[in-house]
């Protein structure tokens, strides 16, 4: 028997516009990220030199031997841990009933969550500061947690929607024609489904909090000082780029181990089904 075998595909042609465009956009956001890193082993790097004269770590032992540092850090720790939990006390149920319940204004309701990233940010912190004001809520740790906590719907809404939305009904539904009730149904086959996505929106959101500096220095200045407030004040006000280097560099290991597992559980549709909820 003669078999007929298929045709080669054709190779790709080479792209030249993308990989240009990647290397571009490596470099924008790479370099910076470098200069930073280099900056927080320099002892002395003067102008017109393009590389430091002088690597040290007399920096490091510096920042790490300030009490406000330490202070900041136990700060903005408390304050993710705070802020995670209450947004998911409130946004979970509320993403469960949006995947899985239809009722009057749900879509309207569920873009409402992200009204605040439609409009230029700051110009809605200023809003709600001058009600904070009025509560006495300013330059408290309860203000700043507040002001944060409108900043996580992004990710404790539409991540969680998707999350409920991709369980599996037919085991659900299995485990109701077997005698489960609705709370074993839910404990056992959809919140495992669902758990590692949510956990991901987590550790986005406890993230994402603990790099929050707008509302942070906003609504907690002067007595509210979080890693990031701390980090622009070392900058801004003793003109010392290394403190704030050494900082950057202290925050970025947590923030990119958290980052990576986040995007290898999520995966790229998530978002997409959040869309479609």
């Amino acid at each position: 028997m003669r078999t007929m075998r298929e045709p080669l595909a054709k190779p790709r042609p080479f792209d030249s516009t993308g990989i240009l465009l990647a290397l571009v956009l490596t470099i924008v956001v790479v370099l910076p990220l470098l200069v930073v890193g280099v900056w927080a082993f320099t002892e002395v790097w003067r102008y017109p030199n393009v590389l430091p004269q002088q690597f040290g770590l007399r920096f490091w032992e510096q920042t790490l031997n300030r009490s406000d540092v330490w202070n900041a850090l136990w700060l903005s720790l408390t304050l993710s841990a705070v802020v995670t939990l209450a947004s998911a006390i409130i946004c979970l149920p509320a993403a469960y009933a949006f995947a899985r319940m239809r009722f009057p204004g749900r879509d309207l309701l569920f873009f409402s969550f992200l009204a605040g990233h439609a409009f230029p940010k700051f110009g809605l912190l200023v809003a709600i500061a001058a009600i904070f004001l009025q509560l006495d809520l300013i330059g408290t740790f309860w203000g700043v947690a507040l002001i944060q906590l409108v900043n996580t719907l992004m990710f404790m809404i539409w991540i969680p929607v998707a999350a409920f939305q991709a369980v599996d009904r037919r085991m659900e539904e299995a485990a109701r024609d077997v005698g489960a009730g609705p709370f074993r149904v839910f404990w056992s086959i959809t919140l495992p489904q669902a758990a590692p996505t949510i956990a991901a929106a987590l550790l986005l959101t406890f993230v994402g909090t603990f790099y929050e500096t707008e509302g942070a220095w906003l609504i907690g200045a002067p007595g509210i000082r979080t890693m990031p407030v701390l980090m622009i004040s070392f900058i801004n006000n003793q003109m010392v780029i290394q403190f704030g280097a050494v900082l950057s560099v202290m925050l970025w290991v947590p923030s990119s181990i958290a980052l990576m597992f986040a995007r290898s559980v999520i995966g790229g549709n998530a978002f997409a089904r959040g869309f479609g909820g």
